[in-house]
């Protein structure tokens, strides 16, 4: 059973609706997700949001978040899940924002993603450094780490 089966599965048990909030993936968490038939039982939106004003326009994101610890950040990570949980009425959401590659910087380097999960009135984030895989590989590994977190929240 692949974990997006898994997800589903889980999800329809609990009666959970997922939302995902997408930036360096580009909508690939969701696409993981709806691959598997069945899924609109639990799969309620995802919202990708490239750019900074997207995550401000459609998440809410607090642009004085951005400017602080910039896009690649927890504390964004945190606002997308949130923000995509209050706008889609889902009831559990992951976000996700990294550096895919190319390239990166000594502060924020390439493979650096970081998560958030938001479930009920709890939201909590966290890092992942991938490293310099390459950028298709990076995104792969961030949908994985992603399903997981869902997965664990519905476990949990």
């Amino acid at each position: 059973m692949s974990a997006a089966e898994r997800l589903l599965s889980l999800a329809r048990a609990k009666g959970a609706r997922i939302a995902t909030a997408e930036s360096c993936t580009g909508g690939l968490i969701g696409g993981a997700i709806t691959e598997v038939a069945g899924s609109s039982d639990i799969f309620e939106a995802g919202i990708v949001t490239y750019s900074n004003a997207a995550k401000v326009a459609l998440l809410g994101v607090r642009k004085r978040s951005l400017a602080a610890h910039g896009a690649v950040s927890e504390e964004v990570a945190r606002e997308m899940a949130q923000g995509a949980l209050e706008r889609t009425g889902a009831t559990l959401a992951v976000a996700v924002t990294g550096i895919a590659g190319p390239g990166g910087s000594e502060h924020k380097p390439e493979g650096r993603v970081c998560f958030g999960l938001a479930q009920d009135r709890a939201c909590r984030s966290e890092t992942v450094e991938f490293g310099a895989l390459g950028r298709s590989r990076v995104r792969a590994a961030t949908v994985e780490h992603a399903l997981a977190l869902l997965i664990g929240a519905l476990e949990g």
